[in-house]
């Protein structure tokens, strides 16, 4: 029989132990940080009935369905987590308690065209909160802390969480009568740091808006609005009382900009920035993007907003909502690319390995599972090779500490424990070597995954 050459398919991330390790502490680092603000973990399906998925899709989002069938059953993957949400919330509202505040970590999939920094399948790093019937203004303002919180710990600083309102927008083109063209112009203006503001006018004046050169100019003047938060909030306060759309948009935005200080968000960690609308059509208020201010190519890295009604197409309920997303194997491979995971994170398996250097391996058995009962991740490792391949085999782990076990220590009631960083080798009590990897392992715990330049 003919071996198949292996090969793992374009577009889908197989990474290494080490770098395994490296995106596995950035998922606990994001669980640990979702769970301070009262978010519970939720794991829906990979796979749900055709029908049901994609009962809000349509389009390009349609298109890049994995789509199949199974006996009679027509299936399709997971394109986003959002959608399998809403269904959940739909299906189980008589069983949770509103707001419900859930958090995923989950692969989702799209049959997109793979490329630098895109993948088919990756991971996403959702939070939501759901209202029932309505949802205060306040949920949203807390938004801006869980994204400070949650890049300050994986060990970014040089970032900014940039917020606008849609309904500030969409105000400003009703008083423009340019309301029935107003998501096709913020689609369009949503591309203003990619393209420029030469290209956006052109489009915006293009055949297929057909607006007229001072429209264009108008809008680009109105988004290009810079200055501190109150220095915007103020020159927009000029454009009040001509929509109330407009008016109520500029109240939400004042409001989360208020209580950005007492959620703990440094005024130089966020702007309000009037380019900023979100491409789909679903935001209602408040939206956010969050940009590495040294790395402004990826693109922003947290995106999401406040959406009136989250379960529409499953229930006539309102169940209006505010969330974010971080995509985070393209946050993972781009962080990677451009240096920034952190050399010294730890990354081994385990934080000791023993090598037991007599033939009885009762005593080592003992030790390792003395050693576990104290939470240290310890490995065993009884493989019949020369020394020499045994410290090869520690090295390539990246284990911290290596203890010897051997006829001299049993006889002391003793260990030999060697650190790996520094090759200090010594003679301990057993208790004496399970405290000073514990203080090992509680630095390395400090360790961020990420280490800006």
């Amino acid at each position: 029989m003919a071996k198949q050459k292996p090969r793992t398919l374009s577009g889908f991330m197989e990474l290494l132990p080490r770098p395994q390790q490296q995106m596995e502490r950035m998922m606990e680092l994001l669980r640990r940080s979702y769970s301070l603000y009262g978010f519970t973990p939720l794991d829906t399906p990979a796979i749900e009935a055709s029908e049901v998925l994609l009962a809000k899709a349509g389009g390009e989002t349609e298109k890049q369905i994995y789509r199949f069938t199974k006996g009679d059953s027509d299936l399709s993957l997971r394109f986003d987590l959002t959608v399998p949400l809403a269904k959940y919330v739909a299906l189980h509202y008589s069983e949770l308690a509103f707001p419900f505040r859930r958090y995923q970590i989950g692969k989702v999939y799209r049959g997109e065209r793979a490329q630098r920094g895109r993948f088919r399948e990756f991971y996403q790093a959702d939070i939501d909160i759901i209202g029932d019937g309505s949802l205060d203004i306040l949920n949203e303002a807390e938004i801006p802390a869980i994204i400070y919180q949650t890049f300050t710990a994986l060990g970014l600083r040089r970032f900014q969480i940039r917020v606008n309102n849609r309904r500030i927008l969409n105000g400003f083109y009703e008083m423009l009568g340019l309301s029935d063209r107003a998501a096709d112009i913020m689609r369009t203006v949503d591309k203003l740091d990619k393209i420029g503001p030469e290209k956006v006018a052109a489009l915006l004046t293009g055949e297929e808006l057909g607006l007229t050169p001072e429209q264009a100019d108008e809008i680009l003047k109105f988004i290009g609005i810079k200055g501190s938060q109150g220095e915007v909030l103020a020159s927009l306060e000029g454009w009040r009382g001509r929509s109330a759309t407009f008016d109520r948009g500029l109240d939400e935005l004042t409001t989360v900009v208020g209580h950005l200080s007492g959620f703990g968000v440094p005024e130089d960690h966020f702007a309000v920035d009037l380019t900023i609308a979100r491409g789909l059509d679903y935001y209602t208020g408040t939206v956010y993007e969050t940009a590495l201010l040294d790395h402004p190519e990826i693109g922003s890295v947290c995106s999401g907003g406040r959406y009136d009604n989250l379960a529409e197409y499953y229930t006539d309920k309102q169940l209006p909502g505010v969330g974010i997303s971080i995509g985070l194997t393209r946050l993972f491979y781009v962080l990677s690319e451009q240096g920034l995971l952190n050399p010294a994170l730890p990354t081994a398996p385990a934080d000791v390995l023993i090598l037991p250097m007599t033939e009885d391996l009762a005593p080592a058995v003992a030790l390792a599972t003395r050693l576990r009962g104290a939470g240290i991740r310890t490995q065993l490792y009884t493989e019949q090779k020369k020394f020499k391949q045994k410290m090869s085999y520690a090295d390539k782990l990246g284990v911290p500490f290596v203890l010897f076990l051997g006829d001299d220590e049993l006889a002391q009631g003793k260990v030999s424990l060697k650190d790996m960083a520094t090759g200090e080798q010594a003679l301990l009590s057993p208790d004496e070597a399970r405290d000073r990897v514990l203080s090992a392992v509680a630095a390395q715990a400090l360790v961020p995954p990420i280490a800006e330049k």
